[in-house]
């Protein structure tokens, strides 16, 4: 069985370099970007299996800009969107409605703090495996 291809876009360099770590412990491939411009070269000539988008990079929406082009790209492949906004600003994110989730594109939303293990559990469920 083929490694499984997890790309991962964070601005931020130590939530990145950490997530990098912890899936490589759990067996996966990983390709990372530090920009939503970055993810957009790479989703040119690369299909990842799985996406983990960070929501505000250079721009505030760059998380939600990105799970459209990729599933507009790649329709299969899953896309988990983390964020710190709730411990930034106090005000809680989760798309509730049929047309927010059609919207935004998302498989899964993630605060940050998430755990390496509860992280794996939730790609493994988007994978299936």
């Amino acid at each position: 069985m083929s490694k499984k291809t997890v790309l991962i876009a964070d601005d931020d360099f130590d939530f990145l370099q950490q997530s990098e770590i912890c899936l490589n412990k759990f067996g996966y491939n990983i390709i990372t970007a530090e920009s939503q411009k970055q993810v957009e070269e790479i989703i040119e000539t690369v299909k990842p299996d799985i996406a983990i988008f960070d929501l505000m990079m250079e721009n505030e929406d760059s998380g939600f800009i990105l799970s459209y082009k990729i599933k507009k790209k790649y329709p299969d492949v899953p896309v988990i969107i983390v964020s710190a906004v709730s411990a930034e600003t106090g005000i809680f994110f989760e798309p509730e409605s049929e047309f927010e989730n059609k919207w935004i594109k998302a498989d899964k939303f993630i605060e940050k703090g998430i755990r390496p293990d509860q992280l794996h559990r939730e790609i493994c469920k988007l994978l299936g495996e």
